[in-house]
């Protein structure tokens, strides 16, 4: 069989998922990944055999998403083009994380595209939402990927097909510790903005990793490296707590490594809201943006935040394994009879 992984490259989510996802895919056939999007800072350590241009939100450094590069960096065109001359033909199954080209492509030609990502959950009628709704973002969310089929990951399974995250081994792997700091990464604000606020907490020691400079600097009880991957995660392990934006898989790590969470969704940007609402329900804090406004709400946290305790179980192969059985005609072996 020969399976097509479409992945969304924007943000660091979906490729930190995919890193436990594509072994388990490579038990049924061949696997062919696809990664589309510009704002990803981590690498996959497995081929790729399409890159594209895709369809990208750009964030921006006061909060939100960078509406004007947003709109800069869309190549239409271009976009069209990649759905258009796509081989999906070649493919037997394509299993989709929120990348649209692949999805489109598999619409355009009448052909099955089964969503297992963490933004068909969010979609959920059961799923956790901001008090305030938001009929745009909502509908932007519901057409961006269109799948016939959708497998979900959220912080609880909430519904049929919904399932806890799926938490690489890297971490799964690590031993927490409290070594006193907390472990940041806000990706839609810049370092001035991180520093000016974090410095007036000099109570706390703030690792940052950041998304907008690559020269290391300390300023005060403030740290900030640029994205690494390994320093990320050690960070993150043997931190106090966790300051993160409402991605999904950040907090679900922070989560499962028993972490003080504070959340800060980006603003304007419906599935952060949704994620905010989620985290909240699981004993994070969360704040609408880094202000002084919310000072008083980032002192308390810092003082008695509740660290959060979750159970998440290994179980990327269960879920990959109904997929193939529900869309592939995938039959489990009976298993051996044992002799004396």
């Amino acid at each position: 069989m020969k399976i097509l992984f479409a992945i969304q490259g924007t943000g660091n989510g979906h490729l930190s998922r995919a890193r436990d996802v594509y072994p388990e895919l490579l038990k049924y056939g061949q696997v062919d990944v696809l990664i589309s999007g510009i704002q990803a800072d981590v690498d996959v350590p497995f081929p790729v055999n399409y890159r594209m241009y895709g369809m990208s939100f750009i964030f921006g450094k006061r909060g939100g998403v960078d509406i004007i590069q947003t709109a800069k960096r869309l190549k239409l065109f271009k976009l069209l083009k990649d759905i258009k001359h796509f081989p999906i033909d070649e493919y037997d199954l394509v299993i989709n994380d929120f990348e649209p080209v692949s999805a489109w492509a598999c619409k355009r030609k009448g052909k099955p595209c089964i969503s297992v990502s963490h933004q068909c959950a969010v979609l959920n009628p059961n799923a956790p939402a901001p008090p305030s709704g938001d009929p745009m973002g909502k509908f932007v969310l519901q057409r961006y990927a269109p799948t016939t089929a959708a497998y979900g990951f959220h912080f609880k399974a909430f519904a049929e097909n919904i399932f806890t995250p799926v938490i690489r081994k890297e971490i799964r792997q690590l031993t927490p510790t409290d070594e006193g700091h907390y472990t940041v990464y806000l990706p839609a604000y810049d370092d001035a903005t991180i520093v000016k606020h974090l410095s007036n907490f000099p109570q706390a020691n703030w690792q940052v990793f950041s998304k907008h400079n690559k020269e290391p600097f300390i300023a005060g009880n403030v740290s900030v490296s640029k994205i690494d991957n390994r320093a990320f995660i050690e960070s993150m392990a043997s931190s106090t707590g966790v300051l993160c934006g409402a991605g999904f898989e950040g907090p679900a790590e922070a989560m499962f490594l028993n972490k003080k969470v504070l959340v800060i969704p980006m603003l304007t940007q419906y599935e952060q809201q949704c994620n905010a609402a989620g985290a909240q329900a699981m004993g994070a804090t969360v704040i609408k943006t880094l202000s002084e406004k919310y000072y008083g709400t980032i002192s308390s946290w810092i003082s008695n935040g509740p660290k959060i305790e979750v159970d998440y179980p290994d179980i990327t192969a269960d879920i990959i394994e109904k997929v193939m059985r529900e869309h592939a005609n995938y039959k489990t072996p009976k298993p051996k009879l044992q002799t004396a």
